[in-house]
């Protein structure tokens, strides 16, 4: 398993960590498998979406902090319930097809770590499965 460090500036924000994710793919010389990512954290999460406008990722925090904003009268008392449920959103894993030593993604497609309480320092995780 490899690991990758992200500190993050925002409250929420999302953070395209599609290189990174590569450059880890590359590292393990796996041709053709899996990869999946994984953030262990409860208050953050992983996604792919379009990584060509940066409008989408606004539009996305936009719209999250819209249908669970950070005060609704939650019940959990440290406060950020609403990061807690953003991440269920999320979800906390993706997979990814590995073929000719890439991620096989789509055109427009990155891989974004979904930050719902920051900023912070987290660790996104990285397993490589080779075919």
């Amino acid at each position: 398993m490899q690991k990758i460090n992200i500190r993050t500036g925002s409250r929420t924000e999302l953070i395209d960590i599609t290189e990174k994710i590569q450059q880890a793919v590359a590292k393990s010389k796996v041709s053709d498998g899996m990869c999946v990512v994984f953030a262990p954290h409860t208050t953050a999460g992983i996604t792919i979406n379009e990584n060509a406008d940066p409008s989408v990722r606004k539009d996305i925090l936009k719209e999250l902090n819209k249908i669970v904003p950070f005060n609704d009268g939650y019940e959990h008392s440290e406060g950020n319930a609403a990061a807690h449920i953003k991440a269920s959103l999320t979800g906390a894993s993706i997979n990814i097809i590995i073929e000719g030593g890439a991620l096989a993604l789509g055109t427009w497609q990155g891989i974004y770590f979904c930050e719902a309480d920051g900023p912070r320092n987290r660790e996104v995780w990285i397993k490589i499965i080779s075919d």
